[in-house]
């Protein structure tokens, strides 16, 4: 076993480990005060957290530099300021918003009806409803809303402002019902959907390469007072290198229950944050308001292959040769897990969550994890088959 000690620092410098994790480090961190003068666009700063006035900013995006100007401070007040910002009256046309809100309850009622509903990442059976795709299925049931929707400018002011152009839209409705509990604190998509095991796998830079594949956002669709429970953030906790590995540690979500802020929001109010500041929806306390929110998630054009590839044609070909080398000892385990990493499906998105929910876990069973219980359960060929077909359409919108 290597133990110099050059080759020991350099490890625990590119493999961050949960029990290094340090409480000081974060609290030192989210002891920090935004000043409003390092962002002259914004109009206010409340609990630490960026108001900008959209009305006014309007002629802003209409000038190339302006917008520039506009972007560049989003950029860094998500990166390296609170990490969160309020975009107040991002979309005036309450009339339009009212009527997206009206389809996306008849879409809701009809896959209750239908016994459609998929699973939460968070919430118990009833606290809240999900729209899973809510962008497509926007589309396909009212284009004409939905283009006056998706035209807002803010919405692609910031998408383009954190990940650049040729950036990729996902929406999924949520509305937290009266007495639905508030989520644990979390980071979002991708390695906030990981466990601990899996996270210190991925080197420290992939850590901080993952938060600028992805911008998340809200769209209220009602007035959220803080008695209906708005998302609670933790401005500048974005900053802390190792926040994926230490979010779910007790500890941790101690200091957030302790320090977490809120915002109303107002209907056609945005917000948007980086994936890594940690946030949690609230408790609904209202007896009557089912606050809905549209949540976006934007990703990046970057985060894509150079190729199309038949994963599944692949792993049908393959796993004779695996079952067989498992059996005759050919291949090692290590060297069977290698062949599968190469050729099935590692990750679990994207996915149709309506179809393929994430129960008993924050992310879909993945196809290089049906191959590996295949191979433990020494499945034939056949019955591998039929469950790589089952999960295929599972996967397809």
């Amino acid at each position: 076993m290597l133990n110099h000690s050059t080759t020991a620092a350099r490890t625990a410098r590119v493999y961050l480990k949960a029990e290094d994790c340090r409480l000081e480090d974060l609290t030192t961190l989210c002891s920090q005060t935004v000043s409003l003068s390092d962002y002259p666009l914004a109009a206010d700063v409340q609990k630490n957290i960026l108001i900008y006035d959209c009305p006014t900013l309007l002629p802003t995006l209409s000038n190339p530099d302006d917008r520039r100007a506009l972007m560049a401070e989003w950029a860094e007040a998500m990166l390296t300021g609170p990490g969160v910002v309020v975009l107040k009256g991002a979309e005036p046309d309450l009339a339009m918003i009212d009527d997206a809100t009206a389809l996306f309850f008849r879409l809701i009622e009809e896959q209750n009806r239908a016994g459609t509903a998929g699973g939460d990442h968070f919430a118990k059976p009833g606290a809240n409803d999900r729209l899973w795709n809510s962008l497509e299925k926007h589309c396909l049931a009212d284009p004409a809303n939905f283009a006056r929707y998706y035209a807002n400018p803010f919405l692609a002011a910031i998408s383009e402002a954190w990940l650049g152009p040729h950036y990729q839209i996902t929406a999924q409705l949520n509305v937290v019902n009266p007495g639905g509990a508030a989520q644990s604190p979390h980071r979002d998509y991708h390695l906030g959907f990981q466990s601990a095991a899996q996270i210190e796998r991925y080197p420290r830079h992939v850590q901080l390469l993952s938060p600028v594949l992805t911008l998340q956002g809200a769209i209220a669709h009602v007035d959220a007072t803080i008695e209906t429970g708005p998302t609670q953030l933790l401005p500048f906790s974005q900053a802390y290198d190792a926040g994926y590995l230490a979010m779910n540690r007790p500890d941790f979500r101690a200091y957030f229950a302790e320090h977490f802020v809120q915002l109303p929001l107002e209907k056609g109010d945005m917000l948007f944050f980086s994936p890594a500041l940690l946030h949690a929806a609230g408790t609904n306390r209202s007896t009557d308001i089912r606050r809905m929110v549209n949540l976006f998630q934007v990703s990046s054009a970057y985060g894509r292959a150079m190729e199309t590839v038949d994963r599944t044609r692949m792993t049908k070909a393959l796993y004779p040769v695996l079952r067989a080398a498992k059996k005759d000892g050919s291949l090692s385990d290590n060297q069977i897990a290698h062949a599968i990493a190469a050729s099935a499906e590692g990750y679990s998105f994207p996915t149709n969550l309506d179809r393929d929910p994430p129960l008993g876990g924050m992310a879909p069973k993945t196809q290089a994890a049906l191959v590996a219980e295949a191979l433990a359960g020494d499945w034939d060929a056949e019955k591998l088959n039929t469950a790589l077909d089952e999960q295929a359409a599972k996967k397809c919108a």
